[in-house]
């Protein structure tokens, strides 16, 4: 393996590894944070209708 191989790898390597962990970030903190607030936001609009009947 020469030396342009070995840089590819590391390069391949990098991106794929950014790439997992973003994954694990979004699907451990960015979604259920998003779902939460959906939600929350439904349940609060629901109960406005209520109110406004």
């Amino acid at each position: 393996m020469d030396l342009a191989q070995f840089s590819g790898f590391l390069i391949f390597l990098s991106i794929f590894t950014m790439g997992f962990w973003l994954m694990i970030f979004l699907l451990t903190f960015i979604v259920p944070y998003w779902l939460i607030g959906n939600i929350k936001e439904i349940i609060k609009y629901r109960k406005e209708a209520k109110k406004a009947k």
